[in-house]
Protein backbone atom coordinates (compact mmCIF):
# COMPACT_ATOMS: atom_id res chain seq x y z
CA UNK A 1 0.00 0.00 0.00
CA UNK A 2 1.46 3.30 -0.93
CA UNK A 3 2.07 5.85 2.11
CA UNK A 4 0.19 8.70 0.15
CA UNK A 5 -3.35 6.54 0.19
CA UNK A 6 -2.92 5.16 3.42
CA UNK A 7 -4.58 7.73 5.24
CA UNK A 8 -7.38 7.62 3.29
CA UNK A 9 -7.69 3.93 2.92
CA UNK A 10 -10.05 2.04 5.53
CA UNK A 11 -9.35 -1.56 7.09
CA UNK A 12 -12.11 -3.78 4.74
CA UNK A 13 -11.13 -1.98 1.58
CA UNK A 14 -7.22 -2.36 2.96
CA UNK A 15 -7.86 -6.22 3.24
CA UNK A 16 -9.35 -6.44 -0.49
CA UNK A 17 -6.15 -4.75 -2.19
CA UNK A 18 -3.27 -5.99 0.32
CA UNK A 19 -0.85 -8.42 -1.36
CA UNK A 20 -2.19 -11.27 0.56
CA UNK A 21 -5.55 -11.47 -0.27
CA UNK A 22 -4.79 -11.00 -3.65
CA UNK A 23 -2.36 -14.29 -3.41
CA UNK A 24 -5.41 -15.96 -1.71
CA UNK A 25 -7.33 -15.33 -4.59
CA UNK A 26 -4.83 -16.59 -6.98
CA UNK A 27 -4.25 -19.59 -5.05
CA UNK A 28 -8.33 -20.04 -5.06
CA UNK A 29 -8.20 -20.13 -8.77
CA UNK A 30 -5.03 -22.44 -9.22
CA UNK A 31 -6.50 -25.07 -6.71
CA UNK A 32 -9.92 -24.66 -8.46
CA UNK A 33 -8.02 -25.28 -11.90
CA UNK A 34 -6.24 -28.69 -10.39
CA UNK A 35 -9.59 -30.00 -9.10
CA UNK A 36 -11.06 -29.48 -13.18
CA UNK A 37 -8.25 -30.84 -14.59
CA UNK A 38 -8.15 -33.93 -11.69
CA UNK A 39 -12.18 -34.36 -12.73
CA UNK A 40 -11.25 -34.84 -16.45
CA UNK A 41 -8.75 -37.25 -15.59
CA UNK A 42 -5.71 -34.90 -16.67
CA UNK A 43 -4.64 -35.19 -13.14
CA UNK A 44 -4.04 -37.73 -10.47
CA UNK A 45 -7.23 -37.13 -8.12
CA UNK A 46 -5.53 -38.41 -5.16
CA UNK A 47 -3.19 -35.43 -6.02
CA UNK A 48 -5.91 -32.73 -6.41
CA UNK A 49 -7.04 -34.16 -3.04
CA UNK A 50 -3.64 -33.54 -1.42
CA UNK A 51 -3.63 -30.52 -2.84
CA UNK A 52 -6.99 -29.06 -1.91
CA UNK A 53 -5.91 -30.66 1.80
CA UNK A 54 -2.72 -28.63 1.90
CA UNK A 55 -4.63 -25.55 3.18
CA UNK A 56 -1.23 -23.37 2.45
CA UNK A 57 -1.38 -20.47 4.44
CA UNK A 58 -0.80 -17.13 2.78
CA UNK A 59 0.64 -15.08 5.83
CA UNK A 60 3.77 -12.41 5.35
CA UNK A 61 6.57 -15.17 5.19
CA UNK A 62 4.60 -16.36 2.39
CA UNK A 63 4.50 -13.12 0.11
CA UNK A 64 8.12 -12.64 1.96
CA UNK A 65 9.44 -15.23 -0.08
CA UNK A 66 7.52 -14.28 -3.50
CA UNK A 67 8.74 -10.81 -3.15
CA UNK A 68 12.47 -12.75 -2.93
CA UNK A 69 12.02 -14.98 -6.04
CA UNK A 70 10.35 -11.92 -8.06
CA UNK A 71 13.94 -10.50 -7.50
CA UNK A 72 15.28 -12.89 -9.42
CA UNK A 73 12.70 -13.92 -12.15
CA UNK A 74 10.80 -10.22 -12.53
CA UNK A 75 7.70 -12.10 -13.03
CA UNK A 76 5.41 -12.20 -10.36
CA UNK A 77 3.17 -15.06 -11.19
CA UNK A 78 6.13 -17.44 -11.77
CA UNK A 79 7.30 -16.55 -8.63
CA UNK A 80 4.04 -16.98 -6.78
CA UNK A 81 3.78 -20.55 -8.36
CA UNK A 82 7.63 -21.55 -7.54
CA UNK A 83 6.75 -20.73 -4.09
CA UNK A 84 3.44 -22.47 -3.90
CA UNK A 85 5.41 -25.68 -5.35
CA UNK A 86 7.73 -25.71 -2.93
CA UNK A 87 5.05 -25.20 -0.11
CA UNK A 88 3.70 -28.35 -1.92
CA UNK A 89 6.25 -30.83 -2.46
CA UNK A 90 6.07 -33.46 -5.31
CA UNK A 91 2.54 -32.45 -6.32
CA UNK A 92 3.62 -28.81 -6.59
CA UNK A 93 4.27 -30.01 -10.54
CA UNK A 94 0.50 -29.74 -11.13
CA UNK A 95 0.04 -26.05 -10.25
CA UNK A 96 -0.47 -23.61 -13.18
CA UNK A 97 -0.98 -26.32 -15.56
CA UNK A 98 -1.80 -25.48 -18.67
CA UNK A 99 -2.88 -21.82 -17.13
CA UNK A 100 -0.71 -18.67 -18.71
CA UNK A 101 -0.32 -16.10 -16.12
CA UNK A 102 -3.49 -14.07 -16.37
CA UNK A 103 -5.59 -16.68 -16.51
CA UNK A 104 -4.86 -16.39 -12.70
CA UNK A 105 -4.27 -13.11 -12.72
CA UNK A 106 -7.72 -11.65 -14.31
CA UNK A 107 -9.76 -14.09 -12.58
CA UNK A 108 -8.56 -13.78 -9.31
CA UNK A 109 -8.77 -9.65 -10.36
CA UNK A 110 -11.98 -9.85 -10.79
CA UNK A 111 -12.98 -11.74 -7.60
CA UNK A 112 -10.91 -8.25 -5.63
CA UNK A 113 -12.90 -6.05 -8.06
CA UNK A 114 -16.18 -7.81 -6.73
CA UNK A 115 -15.41 -7.42 -3.45
CA UNK A 116 -14.08 -3.80 -3.56
CA UNK A 117 -17.62 -3.71 -5.29
CA UNK A 118 -19.75 -4.80 -2.37
CA UNK A 119 -18.41 -3.18 -0.19
CA UNK A 120 -19.01 0.16 -2.24
CA UNK A 121 -22.34 -0.86 -2.89
CA UNK A 122 -22.79 -0.79 1.19
CA UNK A 123 -21.22 2.40 1.79
CA UNK A 124 -23.45 3.76 -1.19
CA UNK A 125 -26.65 2.46 0.24
CA UNK A 126 -25.23 3.83 4.05
CA UNK A 127 -24.86 7.43 2.36
CA UNK A 128 -28.12 7.22 0.15
CA UNK A 129 -30.33 6.66 3.77
CA UNK A 130 -28.43 9.23 5.59
CA UNK A 131 -29.66 11.69 2.42
CA UNK A 132 -33.02 10.08 2.63
CA UNK A 133 -33.58 11.17 6.33
CA UNK A 134 -32.84 14.42 5.83
CA UNK A 135 -34.42 14.98 2.63
CA UNK A 136 -37.50 14.03 4.77
CA UNK A 137 -36.35 16.46 7.77
CA UNK A 138 -35.96 19.09 5.24
CA UNK A 139 -38.72 18.43 3.04
CA UNK A 140 -40.62 21.76 3.79
CA UNK A 141 -37.66 24.16 4.62
CA UNK A 142 -37.56 27.16 2.13
CA UNK A 143 -34.19 28.06 1.19
CA UNK A 144 -33.85 30.05 -2.24
CA UNK A 145 -33.08 28.62 -5.43
CA UNK A 146 -29.91 30.06 -6.94
CA UNK A 147 -29.21 30.27 -10.92
CA UNK A 148 -25.66 31.37 -11.86
CA UNK A 149 -25.16 32.45 -8.30
CA UNK A 150 -27.97 34.72 -8.37
CA UNK A 151 -31.15 34.25 -6.04
CA UNK A 152 -33.85 33.01 -8.43
CA UNK A 153 -36.94 31.76 -6.71
CA UNK A 154 -37.90 29.96 -3.63
CA UNK A 155 -37.26 26.21 -3.14
CA UNK A 156 -36.77 23.96 0.04
CA UNK A 157 -33.75 22.43 1.25
CA UNK A 158 -35.17 18.88 1.39
CA UNK A 159 -35.20 19.38 -2.73
CA UNK A 160 -31.71 19.74 -2.71
CA UNK A 161 -30.85 16.56 -0.58
CA UNK A 162 -33.81 14.52 -2.43
CA UNK A 163 -32.04 15.65 -5.98
CA UNK A 164 -28.81 13.85 -4.02
CA UNK A 165 -30.44 10.93 -3.05
CA UNK A 166 -31.80 10.63 -6.74
CA UNK A 167 -27.86 11.03 -7.93
CA UNK A 168 -27.22 8.19 -5.51
CA UNK A 169 -29.78 6.04 -7.00
CA UNK A 170 -28.48 5.83 -10.23
CA UNK A 171 -24.87 6.08 -9.23
CA UNK A 172 -25.99 2.65 -7.16
CA UNK A 173 -27.58 1.34 -10.63
CA UNK A 174 -24.52 2.20 -12.62
CA UNK A 175 -22.29 0.24 -9.88
CA UNK A 176 -24.55 -2.56 -9.63
CA UNK A 177 -24.17 -3.29 -13.88
CA UNK A 178 -20.49 -2.50 -13.44
CA UNK A 179 -20.09 -4.81 -10.81
CA UNK A 180 -21.67 -7.68 -13.36
CA UNK A 181 -19.80 -6.92 -15.98
CA UNK A 182 -16.47 -7.51 -14.01
CA UNK A 183 -17.87 -10.16 -12.85
CA UNK A 184 -16.06 -12.61 -15.25
CA UNK A 185 -13.47 -14.88 -15.67
CA UNK A 186 -10.87 -16.86 -18.14
CA UNK A 187 -8.90 -19.48 -18.51
CA UNK A 188 -8.72 -19.64 -22.01
CA UNK A 189 -4.55 -19.89 -22.40
CA UNK A 190 -1.86 -17.46 -23.89
CA UNK A 191 -3.88 -16.33 -26.73
CA UNK A 192 -7.34 -17.00 -25.70
CA UNK A 193 -7.49 -20.49 -28.17
CA UNK A 194 -7.73 -22.93 -25.64
CA UNK A 195 -4.31 -24.01 -26.40
CA UNK A 196 -3.36 -25.86 -23.60
CA UNK A 197 -6.35 -25.81 -21.45
CA UNK A 198 -9.72 -27.56 -21.88
CA UNK A 199 -12.87 -24.75 -21.62
CA UNK A 200 -14.22 -27.24 -19.56
CA UNK A 201 -12.05 -26.28 -16.80
CA UNK A 202 -12.68 -22.52 -17.28
CA UNK A 203 -16.71 -23.76 -16.46
CA UNK A 204 -15.32 -25.19 -13.51
CA UNK A 205 -13.52 -22.45 -12.19
CA UNK A 206 -15.74 -20.10 -13.04
CA UNK A 207 -18.75 -21.53 -11.84
CA UNK A 208 -17.16 -22.52 -8.42
CA UNK A 209 -16.11 -18.70 -8.33
CA UNK A 210 -19.22 -17.14 -8.76
CA UNK A 211 -17.84 -15.53 -12.12
CA UNK A 212 -19.39 -15.86 -15.65
CA UNK A 213 -16.76 -17.21 -18.33
CA UNK A 214 -16.01 -14.46 -20.81
CA UNK A 215 -17.66 -15.63 -23.93
CA UNK A 216 -14.34 -14.62 -25.78
CA UNK A 217 -10.73 -13.36 -24.35
CA UNK A 218 -7.27 -12.75 -25.35
CA UNK A 219 -4.22 -13.75 -23.11
CA UNK A 220 -6.41 -11.14 -20.83
CA UNK A 221 -10.15 -10.38 -20.06
CA UNK A 222 -10.73 -7.23 -22.28
CA UNK A 223 -10.09 -3.97 -20.76
CA UNK A 224 -13.42 -1.79 -21.13
CA UNK A 225 -14.95 -3.83 -18.63
CA UNK A 226 -12.78 -2.87 -16.19
CA UNK A 227 -12.83 0.53 -17.82
CA UNK A 228 -16.58 0.72 -17.24
CA UNK A 229 -16.23 -0.02 -13.47
CA UNK A 230 -14.02 2.74 -13.31
CA UNK A 231 -16.58 5.21 -14.71
CA UNK A 232 -19.03 3.89 -13.12
CA UNK A 233 -16.70 4.97 -9.60
CA UNK A 234 -15.49 8.13 -11.48
CA UNK A 235 -19.33 9.09 -11.82
CA UNK A 236 -20.19 8.35 -8.20
CA UNK A 237 -17.19 10.46 -7.00
CA UNK A 238 -18.16 13.40 -9.14
CA UNK A 239 -21.98 13.01 -7.69
CA UNK A 240 -20.33 13.32 -4.18
CA UNK A 241 -17.96 16.49 -5.08
CA UNK A 242 -21.57 18.12 -6.84
CA UNK A 243 -22.97 17.65 -3.16
CA UNK A 244 -20.10 18.35 -1.39
CA UNK A 245 -19.36 22.33 -3.58
CA UNK A 246 -22.96 22.98 -3.02
CA UNK A 247 -22.56 22.67 0.82
CA UNK A 248 -19.50 24.70 -0.20
CA UNK A 249 -20.82 27.05 -1.73
CA UNK A 250 -23.88 27.43 1.37
CA UNK A 251 -21.60 27.73 3.71
CA UNK A 252 -20.03 31.15 2.68
CA UNK A 253 -19.82 33.82 5.31
CA UNK A 254 -21.95 35.74 3.57
CA UNK A 255 -24.51 33.19 2.82
CA UNK A 256 -23.99 30.88 6.09
CA UNK A 257 -27.44 28.53 5.50
CA UNK A 258 -25.91 25.33 5.88
CA UNK A 259 -22.34 24.25 7.42
CA UNK A 260 -20.42 20.35 7.36
CA UNK A 261 -19.56 19.23 10.94
CA UNK A 262 -16.67 21.06 12.98
CA UNK A 263 -15.88 19.12 15.83
CA UNK A 264 -14.91 19.83 19.55
CA UNK A 265 -11.59 20.90 19.17
CA UNK A 266 -11.10 21.03 15.43
CA UNK A 267 -8.69 24.70 14.06
CA UNK A 268 -10.16 25.79 11.12
CA UNK A 269 -7.01 27.72 11.15
CA UNK A 270 -2.97 28.53 11.97
CA UNK A 271 -3.82 32.40 11.77
CA UNK A 272 -7.02 32.68 12.23
CA UNK A 273 -8.94 31.46 15.22
CA UNK A 274 -12.68 32.18 14.25
CA UNK A 275 -11.99 30.10 11.13
CA UNK A 276 -14.69 27.12 10.61
CA UNK A 277 -14.20 25.65 7.23
CA UNK A 278 -15.65 23.30 4.84
CA UNK A 279 -12.36 20.62 4.92
CA UNK A 280 -14.47 17.76 4.61
CA UNK A 281 -16.31 18.74 1.89
CA UNK A 282 -13.30 20.27 0.09
CA UNK A 283 -11.51 16.71 0.32
CA UNK A 284 -14.21 15.43 -1.43
CA UNK A 285 -14.17 17.68 -3.92
CA UNK A 286 -10.11 16.98 -4.53
CA UNK A 287 -10.34 13.21 -4.12
CA UNK A 288 -13.09 13.02 -7.26
CA UNK A 289 -10.37 14.80 -9.45
CA UNK A 290 -8.03 11.83 -8.89
CA UNK A 291 -11.22 8.81 -9.90
CA UNK A 292 -12.21 10.64 -12.73
CA UNK A 293 -8.35 10.84 -14.30
CA UNK A 294 -7.84 7.28 -13.01
CA UNK A 295 -11.05 6.64 -15.22
CA UNK A 296 -9.54 8.16 -18.14
CA UNK A 297 -6.08 5.96 -17.79
CA UNK A 298 -8.36 2.61 -17.03
CA UNK A 299 -9.57 3.54 -20.65
CA UNK A 300 -6.39 4.28 -22.23
CA UNK A 301 -6.09 0.41 -20.73
CA UNK A 302 -8.52 -0.78 -23.63
CA UNK A 303 -6.45 -0.95 -26.43
CA UNK A 304 -3.37 -3.66 -26.52
CA UNK A 305 -1.08 -4.81 -29.00
CA UNK A 306 -2.53 -8.15 -30.21
CA UNK A 307 -3.65 -10.62 -28.14
CA UNK A 308 -2.06 -8.49 -25.26
CA UNK A 309 0.45 -6.47 -24.23
CA UNK A 310 1.50 -5.48 -20.86
CA UNK A 311 0.78 -1.54 -20.53
CA UNK A 312 -2.06 -2.14 -18.60
CA UNK A 313 -0.95 -4.12 -15.98
CA UNK A 314 1.31 -1.50 -14.39
CA UNK A 315 -1.72 0.95 -14.67
CA UNK A 316 -4.17 -0.60 -12.93
CA UNK A 317 -1.85 -1.76 -10.21
CA UNK A 318 -2.22 1.30 -9.00
CA UNK A 319 -5.72 3.07 -10.86
CA UNK A 320 -8.18 -0.21 -9.44
CA UNK A 321 -7.14 -0.36 -5.93
CA UNK A 322 -6.87 3.10 -5.17
CA UNK A 323 -10.28 4.29 -6.92
CA UNK A 324 -11.70 1.79 -4.80
CA UNK A 325 -9.74 2.97 -1.96
CA UNK A 326 -10.58 6.61 -2.53
CA UNK A 327 -14.41 6.05 -3.43
CA UNK A 328 -15.32 3.93 -0.40
CA UNK A 329 -13.54 6.66 1.76
CA UNK A 330 -15.61 9.37 -0.03
CA UNK A 331 -18.92 7.38 0.53
CA UNK A 332 -17.92 7.54 4.33
CA UNK A 333 -16.63 10.95 4.66
CA UNK A 334 -20.13 12.26 2.54
CA UNK A 335 -22.14 10.61 5.20
CA UNK A 336 -20.62 11.84 7.94
CA UNK A 337 -20.94 15.29 6.00
CA UNK A 338 -25.16 14.41 5.36
CA UNK A 339 -25.72 12.54 9.74
CA UNK A 340 -23.33 16.06 11.40
CA UNK A 341 -24.94 18.75 8.34
CA UNK A 342 -25.86 21.77 10.37
CA UNK A 343 -28.76 23.35 9.42
CA UNK A 344 -29.81 27.45 9.75
CA UNK A 345 -33.61 27.40 8.57
CA UNK A 346 -33.46 31.42 9.96
CA UNK A 347 -31.14 31.94 7.29
CA UNK A 348 -32.47 30.79 5.13
CA UNK A 349 -35.13 32.60 5.29
CA UNK A 350 -33.05 35.98 5.73
CA UNK A 351 -31.53 35.34 2.80
CA UNK A 352 -35.42 34.42 0.94
CA UNK A 353 -35.94 37.78 2.35
CA UNK A 354 -33.14 39.75 1.41
CA UNK A 355 -34.14 41.14 -2.08
CA UNK A 356 -37.72 42.42 -0.83
CA UNK A 357 -39.40 39.92 -3.09
CA UNK A 358 -37.66 39.92 -5.95
CA UNK A 359 -37.69 36.18 -6.18
CA UNK A 360 -41.26 36.43 -6.95
CA UNK A 361 -40.81 38.39 -9.82
CA UNK A 362 -42.10 34.88 -12.37
CA UNK A 363 -45.72 34.83 -9.92
CA UNK A 364 -45.98 38.72 -10.66
CA UNK A 365 -45.51 38.13 -14.48
CA UNK A 366 -47.63 35.26 -14.51
CA UNK A 367 -50.61 37.21 -12.55
CA UNK A 368 -50.07 39.83 -15.12
CA UNK A 369 -50.50 37.90 -18.40
CA UNK A 370 -53.18 36.05 -16.76
CA UNK A 371 -55.18 39.57 -16.09
CA UNK A 372 -54.68 40.76 -19.71
CA UNK A 373 -52.09 42.43 -20.02
CA UNK A 374 -49.60 41.02 -22.87
CA UNK A 375 -46.70 38.93 -21.98
CA UNK A 376 -44.40 41.44 -23.63
CA UNK A 377 -45.37 44.65 -21.92
CA UNK A 378 -45.97 42.52 -18.61
CA UNK A 379 -42.77 41.35 -18.49
CA UNK A 380 -41.12 45.03 -18.86
CA UNK A 381 -43.05 46.16 -16.40
CA UNK A 382 -42.07 43.82 -13.77
CA UNK A 383 -38.65 43.95 -15.23
CA UNK A 384 -38.71 47.61 -15.07
CA UNK A 385 -39.76 47.50 -11.33
CA UNK A 386 -36.93 45.01 -10.46
CA UNK A 387 -34.16 46.82 -11.93
CA UNK A 388 -34.92 49.32 -9.54
CA UNK A 389 -35.31 47.55 -6.49
CA UNK A 390 -31.71 46.26 -7.81
CA UNK A 391 -30.88 49.97 -8.08
CA UNK A 392 -31.78 50.35 -3.90
CA UNK A 393 -34.89 52.53 -4.67
CA UNK A 394 -37.04 50.26 -2.76
CA UNK A 395 -38.41 47.04 -1.76
CA UNK A 396 -39.29 45.40 -4.73
CA UNK A 397 -42.96 44.42 -3.43
CA UNK A 398 -43.21 48.50 -2.34
CA UNK A 399 -42.61 49.08 -5.96
CA UNK A 400 -45.09 47.34 -6.91
CA UNK A 401 -47.82 48.57 -4.72
CA UNK A 402 -47.28 51.90 -5.79
CA UNK A 403 -46.80 51.23 -9.36
CA UNK A 404 -50.73 51.77 -10.85
CA UNK A 405 -50.03 49.52 -13.78
CA UNK A 406 -49.47 46.70 -11.53
CA UNK A 407 -52.37 47.30 -8.91
CA UNK A 408 -55.17 48.60 -11.63
CA UNK A 409 -54.59 45.28 -12.71
CA UNK A 410 -54.08 42.97 -9.87
CA UNK A 411 -55.37 44.67 -6.79
CA UNK A 412 -53.32 44.62 -3.51
CA UNK A 413 -54.84 40.40 -3.01
CA UNK A 414 -53.86 39.60 -5.99
CA UNK A 415 -50.62 41.11 -5.47
CA UNK A 416 -49.86 39.68 -2.15
CA UNK A 417 -50.97 35.93 -3.51
CA UNK A 418 -48.23 36.82 -5.65
CA UNK A 419 -45.70 36.74 -2.50
CA UNK A 420 -46.83 33.44 -1.10
CA UNK A 421 -44.30 30.92 -0.26
CA UNK A 422 -46.97 27.46 -0.07
CA UNK A 423 -48.21 28.63 -3.77
CA UNK A 424 -44.69 28.46 -5.11
CA UNK A 425 -43.64 25.15 -3.51
CA UNK A 426 -46.70 23.67 -4.06
CA UNK A 427 -44.71 20.62 -6.07
CA UNK A 428 -42.48 19.74 -3.19
CA UNK A 429 -44.81 16.70 -2.08
CA UNK A 430 -45.78 15.56 -5.58
CA UNK A 431 -41.65 15.30 -6.55
CA UNK A 432 -40.94 13.92 -3.62
CA UNK A 433 -44.21 10.90 -3.86
CA UNK A 434 -42.46 10.39 -7.80
CA UNK A 435 -39.06 10.07 -6.19
CA UNK A 436 -40.39 7.60 -4.10
CA UNK A 437 -39.03 9.28 -0.87
CA UNK A 438 -41.58 8.53 1.95
CA UNK A 439 -41.30 7.73 5.48
CA UNK A 440 -40.12 4.45 6.08
CA UNK A 441 -38.98 4.21 2.15
CA UNK A 442 -35.86 2.23 1.82
CA UNK A 443 -32.87 2.64 -0.39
Amino acid sequence: MKPLIDRYTRPEMARIWSQENKYRQWLRVEALAVRAWAELGVIPRDAAERIARAQVSIDAEFVRRVAEVEAQTHHDVIAFVTVLAERLGDDGRYIHYGLTSYDVVDTALSLQLVEAADLIISGLRAYAESLRRAALRYRHTPMVGRTHGVHAEPITFGLTLALWWSDAQRDLERLMAARRRVAVGKLSGAVGAYGNVDPRVEEFVCRELGLEPAPISTQVLQRDGHAEFMSALAILATNLEKMALEIRGLQRTEVREVEEPFRSGQKGSSAMPHKRNPVMCERLCGLARVVRANALAAMENIPLWHQRDISNSSVERIVLPDSCILVDFMLAEAKKVIDGLQVYPERMRENLESTGGLIFSGNVLLKLVSAGLARERAYAVVQENAMRAWAGEGRFSDLLRADRRVTSLLGPEGLDECFDYSATLRGVDHIFRRLGLEEGGTT
